[in-house]
């Protein structure tokens, strides 16, 4: 069948999966596969986030702290003292359970918050928005090492407020999570290279003001109940509309609201709502809602979500977000006004909504902020302004449409709906709907009797054709009918000949253009998907020419886009055309064109060799088409369809109306328009979540039109001929009016046969694991059943299925081309209760009439599999054939006839006939019995004696009973075999089921679990052609060469070997220049490295070197993963460094130019960023294993999740099948068949050693956000659980440690690591663990048991670890492959069967004396052992791997990585070694000494009281490690009048160091409560600051400056030549380390920012940097200050520093006279003129007596 070439190449249409969705003709359109809708359900969220540091901070000596918000959750960081650049490295995960929708529209704020405590809330310095939706749509839903830009959101002049660096990932159930590159620090300092934005935002974001104006809104749902109505109105008196609008919207955080109208359905607001944020805005929707205000909590009345994304467009020729003025329909819950409303979710935007709730007409605008210009308003309070009314026609003129539909079969109607009568309700928009009948619409005049005034307008502008139906009254629902059986499940409604028809004239504004555009995107995007379905399935059944197929698929796109540019750019000039039409016409016209030459191009590029990745790329064609084709700005409402059932509403359908649209232009027209469309309703709302929404509630046949009303005169045409229509009598002139029904006067009659052959891979219902599966086939009004087959999930039905006498309507012709669709459901037989569901599939059936031949091309129909679906997740597949057979006029005579195999009886059912059923032939099938592992207990009772069942097409085997399973789960008998008939074609073939049954007491068995294998493909067996015995020539292909001259410089090469060809690959002489003599770098002195010198290296400095490595393979090759990359590790090495403290310029250059890479040479091992399995193919090169499955399958929409708690076991073992015939290989043992050369299953004694390196991002499992983690191993009985070690308060924690314990396989197989959280009470919880299949490794001929080292060393940090040799290992593998060789020839040659391998034979010891060997020769066979013909494969090299953590509670989100990997010795072969000391290495003890000598130039602060001179009072202060641990101040230089301060002072800072981690260590307790000291990593970062010193207030911050003591600007020669461009741009200043320096003195400058946030020099300091290392430290000992030992000399200040404590009077005569003189005299004459005054009052009243008595 796949192979048969009949048909024609470039035109192949295909049944199968995409039976459905190919169409012939163009009456019936596709009904939609899944079931259920998918966005409402809540989701399993992860948001971690982890903040690294902070730069550039804007204030001055801060105390910053970040805090991170998702949504209401807010976390914070800890806090750092007195700095702009402050450390974190703190992980926050937040943990959600919400629908996608909400989560996406979750706004991650990031907010640096300044001195924050107990007491005060603390000022915020700048904040940073994103959504999580921005975030998820990142490749790998992750930022990785970024910087996010913080801004003022108080003051939008204000620019960037400094930067914070973070990793964000958002992860859902089930996502797959990279690791993500550990880059190197220095390649991250480049900020603004670096910062958190998506791809193409700029970095240069602007400020922005978004204008949405509001204007009015109409077709609110009627709230009034009418008892509501009336208690209003006994008590206001009059009947008000019971709603108070308002719209809210919310954008990037910010919510803004309109005012409210108090009842009114029809408000008016007239007003824009005015955000300010940054342009492009990280936050990608606007949510607009209209809310009915009310005093206790306003409801949603319908929510509407802007995609900023669709309107606008940031290419050249892009334009801001624009929309509008244009209409935007809200759906929601049901119109029918209830008080408790269940659907009230649908309203907030969750779900789809199920019916139209109300338009709203907006007008959406985008100014960009110059915040330079006076008149722009700094903050971004969200403002709420009034504007002008907008014109009537300002959204297009308004129209008539005319909807009309017709119901020409409703089948399928749940039994659960019950018998009463059933009708069905369309509407579109608020028309149709029986309760807003009777009110007026002021767009389009009454509805059901005759128009006001604008119904006239409307006449007068239609066609003298339409005059004659002013009263037409719309129907809208069909009238009520019961319902009749169909059989157990369903109901049908008896509509036979009559079809019932409704009809709604509806007025709308005119934007069909928008509508069209969108139709012909669709239809070309339609026509591709269909096509690459046609191309895939090609592929999967492995038919001739898919490359053809693919050629025409991309003529087709070329050609419709051309077409595109023609038809869109038709009528231009309709009123209501808005910025956002023209733009995006634009936009989809520059777009369509480039595709359709894009998709030229590649046409003429498709090759036999690129169909799949060509059709990757067609893929994105398929996006980029979907994107343009979603018409932001709305027009006519979508249509609902209701079925209602005794006037309770049960189940609905939405059809968009731009699919129903009418246009005379065949590519505009809506892909359903006259057409008959089968739908499938559902349950509204949450409800129909879940297995709840699976079941079909109603398959409805309906033919839908849609257009104006003055196109109507073919309204009719695209029904199934031979109708006549039946009007309502209602007086002359309504010639045109529509019918409210059709009678079918033609019918035809068929038979339609049904082939169900066989499925596989269904849902397990029942709790053994299994399903009892039938089918239930409908077609029309009919439905049949197969038969049941108990305990299978792969049934083979092998059934025909007769449906007789089936009537349909219509023109024969037209039947058959496009037959009604076929829908096949599967069900699990239970013994009580209802049968429970197991998904569903549809088909067409193949047609012939009467009067055609039965015979090929067409017939006898092929076998096809179709998918079958269980919601919206894949449930198996099944395999069918179905045919629609004409009963002609002599009736069943005519049909061709049913012969069934005839040696096959089944009483009444009928076998699948013999041109259907597949060709048979004999196969047999060998199983290979290794044995069972880690069976779980089946009803509480353990397994004890188990036994295996192979099954396949009825044949099967039994393996051995294991007599004790605890003793040994293997079984005794290996290979078993048996013969069966299976299909010519290996598609077809069944699957093979695996059963594990436990034997208990009196011949009872139970049935443990059972696993089917779907393909047998992989497990047969081949036998190797003609062309493959090439390499048994006898002509010697050299595989490795040795490098001729040693002294040539050495350039390490990456080398691609290609099998089979004779490549010389070179491998270099690791010559170590005898003894590690120290190598100098030819760089130029300043990148002088120390050579590597032996002693010094340990495991950890091959480990760090590897990571590098790594890390430079993975960015070599982002995106593309290139072929190289697991070839040889050597040839890898070259994109390693050995020493991290590498300059920045040498970094950069290496990246540029691999010649400069002449580097010290360390050896490296191949770090793993993802599990060993993953490379080497799960090691199941021989030994499968197969997970049994028992238990009800999960009903989550992501099946496999939920599968791992199914598992009860494995088991391992292997199948191989061929067709019996007589040319098989004979020299086989008869007993292990095809499986020779495999060990023998006897118990093994192993030594297994366990190395932890570290582990990484681990769920935080504290309330502080941390953990204590420590390791436990458990292996069978044995668990080792490091307890007492636990490491306080990490998240990375680095263990460095391994564990050895000695196992039996096959009893102890599974190694599990897991990491648990410590806690002081209660107990420890789990945080993750990773499980390890030790004996597939074991077993493996990839021989993981010890991995291959690069070379071969017998001692220092390189020794070989495993106790047999190379040369062992070569020769146990030419013997187990039986293989010719090793022949060690003379001079570095070594031959195994005809290759040949050369490589250095000298080693050196310990003492350096060389001796010869063939170790090294060995060593590189084994490197290249894929290279070996016949059995060679990659042997795995010494290695890291990194395991994900997983917690059992959150399946499927990764709970952190492990770094580790497991050595394995069997017992009976030489002891191993001792283990290799992978402890931490223990940070370096080191002293800085840092001496203040001078400082210069410090700006001065304060005025001095007495004297007026602007001077400070100067002092350094410094630190290390944090301010609170170490700061040191040196003493005050007071009164310093130039800025110049002279100190020689010490400051001594102890730290410990880790070099290769460039890491500072700090041990400290957390808090006064904390257990126990937590460990920091830190960077070594030196901080020095000048302050001005105080008395009475706090001192003054002047300056300071920070030197990171890896790579900070060497010092200035004087200081004069310190200026600010030292620290100010530091990538062109020459930077050194102080850990090569040692000693370096010199001026560096201080820098503080000014009001206006601009960096300036506030200040010079001379200092002396001195690094001693511990020791050092010690034998030259210095004191603090200028204290003893080796004590500084004072300093030499200037006497003028005391002057003023010695002359108090000069002091004071300067005040008097000097500064304050007029001051002074004001003082003294105003008090004179005050005694004066006093002294008057005083004698005057006596002086007054005297003169009056006249004394």
């Amino acid at each position: 069948m796949f192979m048969g070439g009949r048909f024609e190449a470039d035109a192949v249409s295909l049944a199968s999966v995409t039976a459905v969705t190919t169409n012939v003709s163009n009456k019936r359109s596709k009904p939609d596969i899944k079931m259920e809708p998918s966005s409402g359900r809540p989701v399993d969220y992860q948001v971690s986030v982890t903040v690294i540091e902070a730069r550039q901070l804007v204030g001055l000596n801060m105390d910053p702290m970040v805090c991170v918000e998702i949504g209401e959750d807010k976390k914070y960081t800890s806090m750092k003292e007195s700095t702009n650049c402050p450390y974190y490295n703190e992980y926050f995960v937040f943990d959600f359970h919400v629908p996608p929708d909400v989560m996406f529209d979750k706004i991650l704020k990031l907010s640096v918050i300044h001195s924050k405590n107990l007491l005060r809330s603390g000022t915020l310095v700048g904040t940073f928005k994103m959504d999580v939706g921005t975030i998820y749509s990142q490749p790998e839903h992750q930022f990785n090492h970024k910087w996010a830009l913080l801004s003022d959101p108080d003051d939008i002049t204000a620019g960037c407020k400094g930067y914070v660096k973070c990793d964000v990932a958002v992860v859902a159930k089930g996502d797959a999570v990279k690791t993500p590159r550990k880059a190197n620090e220095s390649d991250e300092d480049d900020v603004e290279g670096n910062l958190l934005i998506p791809e193409g935002v700029p970095a240069e974001r602007q400020w922005a003001r978004y204008y949405l104006k509001v204007y009015r809104a109409e077709g609110l749902p009627r709230m009034n109940t009418s008892i509501m109505a009336n208690v209003k109105k006994a008590f206001i008196g009059e009947n008000k509309d019971l709603v108070d609008p308002y719209v809210q919207v919310q954008f990037a955080g910010q919510k803004g609201k309109t005012s409210v109208q108090k009842s009114c359905y029809e408000p008016i607001w007239n007003e824009q709502i005015v955000f300010t944020e940054m342009f492009p805005p990280l936050c990608k929707r606007m949510k607009i809602q209209i809310r009915d205000s009310d005093k206790v909590n306003d409801v949603a009345i319908g929510t509407h979500f802007l995609d900023l994304k669709k309107i606008s467009n940031d290419g050249d020729k892009g334009f801001l977000p624009t929309l509008g003025p244009a209409w935007v329909n809200m759906y929601g819950s049901t119109r029918t006004y209830t008080l408790m409303d269940e659907y009230q979710e649908l309203n907030e935007g969750l779900g789809e909504g199920v019916s139209f709730r109300a338009r709203l007409l907006i007008n959406l605008g985008v100014e960009i902020l110059d915040p330079s210009s006076p008149d722009t308003s700094c903050s971004t309070e969200v403002q709420l302004e009034g504007i002008p009314n907008i014109s009537e026609n300002a959204t297009g003129k308004i129209e008539e449409f005319f909807l009309f539909g017709s119901f020409l079969e409703a089948t399928m109607i749940d039994r659960k709906i019950g018998d009463k009568p059933i009708n069905f309700e369309v509407t579109i928009g608020y028309y149709g709907d029986e309760l807003d009948g009777p009110i007026q619409h002021k767009s389009g005049g009454k509805k059901k009797a005759d128009g006001e005034e604008e119904t006239e307008l409307i006449h007068d502008s239609s066609d003298e054709e339409m005059d004659d139906d002013g009263d037409l009254t719309s129907v809208a629902t069909t009238p009520p009918m019961k319902p009749v059986v169909t059989d157990r499940n369903y109901f049908h409604l008896p509509y036979f000949e009559r079809k019932p028809c409704v009809y709604i004239k509806s007025w709308w504004q005119d934007q069909r253009r928008r509508l069209y555009n969108a139709n012909i995107i669709d239809n070309i995007a339609d026509k591709l998907e269909e096509g690459l379905n046609d191309v895939h399935e090609i592929i999967k059944t492995e038919k001739a020419y898919p490359e053809r197929r693919l050629r025409g698929v991309l003529e087709d796109l070329s050609h419709g886009c051309s077409q595109f540019l023609v038809l869109a750019n038709t009528d231009q000039n309709l009123s209501g055309k808005t910025k956002l039409d023209r733009e995006r016409l634009k936009l989809c016209m520059c777009e369509m064109e480039a595709v359709a030459q894009q998709a030229k191009a590649m046409r003429s590029q498709v090759k036999k060799s690129t169909v799949r990745e060509k059709v990757k790329l067609a893929q994105n064609f398929l996006h980029k088409l979907r994107f343009l084709a979603d018409e932001p700005q709305h027009s006519v409402p979508d249509v609902f369809i209701w079925m209602i059932s005794n006037g309770k509403r049960m189940a609905y359908a939405r059809v968009a109306s731009k699919d129903i649209l009418y246009s005379g232009m065949d590519e505009e027209r809506g892909k359903d328009c006259g057409k008959v469309k089968t739908i499938f309703l559902r349950i509204p709302g949450k409800r129909g979540f879940g297995p709840a929404g699976w079941t079909v509630q109603s398959k409805i046949e309906i033919y839908l039109w849609l257009g104006l009303n003055r196109q109507r005169k073919d309204f009719l045409c695209g029904l199934p001929n031979g109708f006549e229509e039946n009007k309502l009598s209602r007086g002359p002139g309504l010639a045109s009016a529509p019918p409210i029904s059709l009678t079918y006067m033609m019918k035809q009659i068929f038979q339609l046969r049904v082939h169900m052959y066989q499925a596989r891979s269904l849902f397990a219902a029942d709790s053994t694991g299994l399903s009892d599966p039938f089918a239930r086939v409908f077609f029309s009004t009919q439905s049949q059943v197969t038969e049941v087959l108990p305990e299978t999930l792969c049934p083979t039905w092998d059934q025909l299925l007769l449906f007789e006498n089936v009537e349909l309507f219509g023109e024969a012709t037209e039947l058959r081309d496009d037959p009604p669709i076929i829908v096949i459901e599967l069900y699990d037989q239970d013994t009580v209760g209802k049968a429970d569901f197991m998904g569903r599939t549809f088909a067409k059936p193949v047609v012939k009439m009467a009067e055609e031949p039965y015979g090929a091309p067409r017939f006898p129909p092929q076998l096809e599999y179709y998918q079958i679906y269980r919601g919206n997740g894949m449930a198996g597949e099944m395999l069918a054939a179905f045919e629609l057979l004409q009963i002609g006029p002599n009736g069943k005579a005519d049909l061709p006839p049913i012969d069934g195999p005839a040696d096959v009886d089944r009483g009444p059912l009928l076998p699948v006939p013999l041109g259907i059923r597949p060709v048979l032939s004999k196969y047999r099938i060998e199983v290979l019995f290794w044995g069972l592992r880690d069976l779980k207990r089946v009803n509480l009772a353990q397994v004890d004696r188990p036994r295996v069942d192979i099954e396949c097409a009825g044949k099967g085997v039994q393996s051995t009973l294991i007599p004790n399973y605890r003793k040994n789960p293997n079984f005794s008998t290996l290979v078993k075999c048996f013969e069966v008939d299976l299909p010519e074609n290996e598609l077809l073939h069944p699957p093979l089921n695996i059963r594990v049954v436990d034997c208990r007491a009196f011949g009872r068995y139970t049935l443990v679990g059972s696993h089917a294998v779907t393909s047998l493909r992989k497990f047969i067996y081949r036998p190797s052609d003609k062309q493959a015995n090439n390499w048994a020539t006898t002509e010697e292909i050299v595989v490795v060469n040795m490098e001729p001259e040693p002294t040539f410089k050495k350039m390490d090469t990456v080398v691609r070997l290609d099998c089979g060809s004779d490549a010389v690959v070179k491998v270099e002489e690791d010559d170590k220049d005898a003894k590690g003599k120290k190598k100098k770098r030819k760089k130029g002195d300043e990148m002088e490295d120390e050579g590597l010198d032996e002693s010094m290296l340990d495991w950890w400095s091959k480990y760090f070197a590897s990571l590098e490595t790594l890390t430079e393979a993975l960015k070599g090759q982002e995106g593309t993963l290139s072929d190289t990359e697991d070839k040889e590790d050597v040839d890898l090495a070259d994109g390693g460094g050995s020493k991290r403290g590498k300059g920045k310029k040498d970094r950069k250059k290496a990246a540029m130019d691999p010649q400069e890479k002449k580097k010290a040479k360390l050896e490296e091992l191949k770090v793993y960023p993802k599990e060993l399995e993953g490379d080497f193919d799960n090691f199941e090169d021989w030994l499968h294993s197969f997970n049994l499955f028992r238990g009800k399958g999960g009903d989550d929409d992501d099946q496999n999740g939920t599968d791992e708690d199914r598992i009860v076991g494995k088991f391992k073992g292997s199948m191989c099948m061929y067709k019996v015939s007589e040319d098989l290989p004979r020299d086989l043992d008869s007993n292990m068949g095809m499986f020779q050369n495999i060990p023998h299953n006897d118990p093994v004694n192993v030594l297994v050693r366990v190395y932890i390196i570290r582990a990484t991002d681990l769920h935080p499992a504290d309330i502080n956000g941390k953990a204590d983690p420590y390791i436990a191993i458990k292996l069978g009985n044995t668990e080792v659980k490091d307890k007492e070690n636990y490491i306080s308060k990490q998240l990375n924690p680095l263990f460095g440690k391994s564990f050895d314990m000695e196992v039996t396989f096959p009893m102890d197989s599974t190694l599990t690591v897991s990491i648990y959280d410590w806690d002081l009470v209660g107990t420890d919880d789990l945080i993750g663990e990773t499980k390890l299949d030790l004996e597939n490794r074991f077993y493996s001929k990839h021989r993981p048991t010890c991995g291959i080292t690069c070379s071969y060393a017998t001692h220092g940090y390189n020794i070989w670890r495993d106790p047999m040799k190379p040369t062992q290992i070569l020769a146990k593998l030419c013997k187990d492959g039986k293989l010719d060789g090793p022949h060690y020839g003379p001079g570095g040659r070594v031959k195994v069967e005809n290759r040949v391998f050369m490589a250095p034979t000298e080693l050196e010891d310990e003492n350096g004396l060389k001796k010869q060997t063939n170790e090294h020769l060995a060593l590189t066979v084994l490197k290249h052992w894929e290279e070996i013909p016949r059995v060679g494969c990659k042997l795995v090299p010494e290695h890291v791997e990194t395991r994900p953590l997983l917690h059992p509670d959150k399946a499927g989100i990764e709970q952190g990585r492990i770094e580790m990997w497991v050595d394995m010795f069997p017992k009976d072969m030489m002891a191993p070694g001792p283990a290799l000391d992978i402890s931490p290495r223990k940070p370096k003890k080191f002293e800085l000494r840092v001496i203040i000598w001078n400082t210069d130039e410090v700006v001065l602060e304060d005025d001095d009281i007495f004297t007026g001179e602007k001077s400070s009072d100067i002092f350094v202060r410094g630190w290390l490690k944090g301010q609170q641990e170490d700061k040191q101040d040196t003493d005050v230089h007071y009164h310093s009048i130039t800025g110049e301060g002279n100190f020689n002072w010490r400051f001594i800072y102890p730290f410990d160091y880790l070099m290769a981690e460039e890491k500072i260590v700090i041990s400290k307790k957390e808090s006064m409560f904390a257990w126990d000291e937590t460990e920091y990593k830190i960077p070594a970062r030196l901080n020095l600051q000048v302050w001005d010193a105080d008395h009475f207030s706090a001192d003054d911050f002047l300056g300071a400056i920070e030197l990171d003591l890896n790579r900070f600007p060497r010092g200035a020669k004087t200081a004069k030549q310190c200026t600010m461009e030292m620290v100010s741009n530091e990538a062109d200043v020459p930077t050194v380390s102080i850990f090569k320096q040692k000693r370096i003195k010199g001026w560096w400058p201080f820098v503080a920012r000014n009001e206006d946030d601009e960096f300036e020099l506030t200040g010079k300091v001379e200092a002396e940097l001195h690094l001693l290392t511990g020791e050092e430290a010690e034998k030259s000992p210095a004191g603090d200050g200028r204290n003893e030992p080796d004590p500084l000399e004072k300093p030499n200040r200037p006497d003028i520093a005391l002057l003023w404590f010695l002359i108090p009077l000069k002091a004071a005569k300067h005040l008097v006279c000097d500064q304050y003189r007029w001051l002074t005299i004001k003082i003294v004459s105003a008090l004179l003129v005050l005694a004066i005054l006093a002294l008057f009052l005083y004698n005057m009243p006596g002086y007054m007596v005297k003169k009056m008595l006249g004394a």
